[in-house]
């Protein structure tokens, strides 16, 4: 072993493997002064307006890894995942970050591409009905009909939810978006299932009737999406991961208890490439995760999604990251 050891030294072929992949990551990212998103288009998360340009929770997550990393929060590109060959842009690590969700890694073939990385939102799949509805909650509408798209996970929830009650539910199953969203405006079936960022999106065009709609309290299922990175490169997941708890974190206030804002997990990690000052300039770029949600998802948006799970964990909600404790 050690004369094959002097052998391939000399020869130039030994070499760690480690070595080989370090700050493989980071570099091309310097080098091309870009940081590349990607996910499956979500209202509110991710979507691409009419003149191509991509905003939502997603794309001002990426945007903070680029001030983090290049100094500038719009040295981004952000990419789509629809199509088998999209999500080889995630098998072929042609991206940076990648925010999905367990059902498109295991659909896709992707876990040994990945390495899971911090959630960024919490995704519900939910019930909406009318406004008028006498409907409050999911139970309250057995034996009525139910709009769902095929192939969705929905019809599992519903039927698990359901069975679960010893209840029946009349199926209204589709195949295309529009469809199924004009047949629940003309109330040809007394609620519709979704995604809640769907359904959000859903309600803002009431239909032909003027429909107002609200969603059911209660979600039918519940799932993380993740900011997720290849497994070339640990100080490129380092970068990502903390970019994204330095956002969590800066919504918590200072107290007698523990310290708030870029205080609250305060990252000197200068062997990461980063410098002193990046976290401040992470949150002058887009704000803490509150300021994010209520620009895209909240109060300040369209949508008018309360936090409800994605509430910072010293709130009550499911988001929690490390801190000074």
């Amino acid at each position: 072993m050690r004369f094959l050891l002097i052998f391939l030294t000399l020869f130039g072929v030994c070499c760690s493997i480690s070595d080989a992949q370090a700050g493989s990551v980071i570099k091309r990212v310097k080098e091309r002064n870009v940081v590349r998103c990607g996910s499956v288009e979500r209202t509110g998360l991710a979507t691409q307006a009419e003149a191509g340009g991509w905003s939502g929770l997603n794309v001002d997550i990426c945007r903070a890894i680029a001030a983090a990393v290049l100094g500038s929060p719009d040295r981004i590109e952000y990419h789509e995942y629809e199509t088998q060959k999209d999500f080889d842009a995630v098998r072929n690590q042609q991206d940076d970050v990648f925010f999905l969700t367990g059902s498109e890694i295991e659909e896709q073939k992707l876990a040994g591409k990945l390495l899971p990385g911090p959630t960024i939102f919490v995704e519900s799949n939910a019930v909406m009905v009318a406004s008028t509805s006498a409907a409050h909650h999911v139970s309250d509408l057995a034996g009525e009909s139910i709009c769902f798209m095929i192939g969705s996970p929905v019809e599992r929830s519903l039927t698990a939810y359901f069975g679960a009650l010893h209840k029946n539910w009349f199926r209204r199953p589709f195949s295309e978006d529009g469809e199924m969203i004009d047949t629940y405006n003309v109330q040809n079936c007394h609620a519709i299932v979704g995604e809640i960022t769907t359904l959000a999106n859903i309600r803002l065009d009431p239909g032909v009737n003027q429909l107002s709609s609200r969603i059911l309290p209660e979600p039918l299922t519940t799932f993380p999406v993740i900011a997720a990175t290849g497994t070339e490169d640990g100080q490129w997941s380092a970068i990502v991961a903390w970019t994204v708890h330095t956002l969590i974190n800066a919504e918590r206030t200072e107290t007698r208890w523990y310290a708030g804002g870029a205080g609250a997990m305060p990252i000197s990690a200068p062997d990461l490439g980063l410098d002193k000052d990046w976290q401040r300039r992470v949150l002058g770029s887009v704000g803490n995760y509150g300021d994010i949600f209520d620009r895209h998802l909240g109060k300040g948006s369209l949508l008018k999604l309360d936090r409800g799970l994605n509430t910072n964990h010293f709130q009550g909600g499911l988001l929690l990251s490390p801190f000074l404790e």
